[in-house]
């Protein structure tokens, strides 16, 4: 009788790890975002990537993404971060040359989570294949993607990471369609996401055209829980506010969108003309407070979704 109860222990421990790891299997969380970086633009004063570079680092470890989609990162600046991010690496080619010139949508990813399974990079544009401007766009723009695999889980998705064209707006329309087909072409109907700067907002006929296909929804129409300003463009100023989302993150119906925040991190530098300390206020001594001025390590605010691989 003793050893018929130890077997039915056993068996019941049995099942309970076999339904532990079929719930691993099939339950995958993931912090995905999307970032435009800005390009290292000399004029920028203190808003210069030499000043931003390490707090974005920062921001992306702390908030801990394990993938996120960046844009205008230039070849100099990519490379600087992949050292500062040592758990990470990108893929993604410049929008000039398909090489390292100009602007890249470069994917960055966690390396002990995730194995790059396929990549490859197509232009904005009726000539897909090579670099060039499409339609009534001002400049090249490139979309590059990835097929992903959960190193933990073996679950796979493909993820997709775009700049559209700040002025041609037959571009955006025709971008738009453009990526629906490409993703139609390369996922062939497995779980895909789509991120980026659109440089549309959530009115726009671009932007429509995405949230009302058969194959992507926005994530933050679909997470439960929405954190952060709405507007995603600050133009480096702490105290602007916008409306208008451009910066968005696509997920196919593979995905539950458990959360969606927009991060307006700030840092703080301290200038020649704000060292005096500031002695107004009723709080204890010991504290010696100085101004300061308030910087935002982008002209973009960051876009982060929590994702889980449970349909909605």
């Amino acid at each position: 009788m003793k050893q018929k109860t130890q077997k039915s222990y056993g068996s019941y421990v049995a099942l309970i790890l076999i339904l532990v790891n079929i719930s691993v299997v099939f339950s995958q969380t993931m912090n995905v975002a999307s970032y435009n970086l800005r390009y290292d633009n000399p004029s920028d004063s203190l808003n210069n990537w030499k000043f931003r570079k390490e707090v974005i680092a920062k921001l992306i470890r702390f908030h801990d993404f394990d993938i996120f989609g960046s844009q205008e990162g230039l070849q100099h600046q990519l490379d600087e971060l992949e050292e500062e991010l040592t758990a990470y690496a990108f893929i993604g080619v410049g929008r000039d040359d398909g090489k390292n010139k100009g602007e890249h949508s470069a994917i960055f990813y966690k390396t002990n989570k995730l194995d790059v399974l396929d990549k490859g990079d197509f232009w904005l544009s009726p000539e897909t294949d090579y670099p060039n401007k499409g339609w009534d766009a001002v400049l090249p723009r490139i979309c590059s993607w990835g097929r992903f695999r959960v190193k933990e889980t073996g679950y796979e998705f493909y993820f997709f990471n775009v700049h559209f064209d700040h002025v041609g707006t037959v571009a955006r329309k025709e971008s738009a369609r453009l990526i629906l087909r490409k993703i139609k072409e390369i996922a062939k109907g497995n779980p895909v996401i789509l991120t980026g700067d659109f440089n549309v907002d959530q009115n726009s006929p671009s932007y429509k055209i995405l949230k009302s296909s058969e194959i992507l929804a926005d994530s933050y129409d679909l997470s439960p829980l929405k954190y952060g300003v709405q507007g995603t463009y600050n133009g480096f100023d702490v105290n602007s506010a916008s409306g208008s989302r451009i910066d968005h993150v696509f997920v196919s119906g593979d995905f539950k969108v458990e959360k969606h925040g927009i991060l307006t991190d700030s840092y703080k530098i301290r200038e020649q003309n704000l060292e005096k300390l500031v002695n107004t206020g009723n709080y204890p001594k010991e504290i010696k407070l100085y101004g300061n001025k308030s910087r935002l390590p982008s002209d973009h605010y960051p876009v982060m979704v929590v994702l889980n691989n449970e349909k909605q």
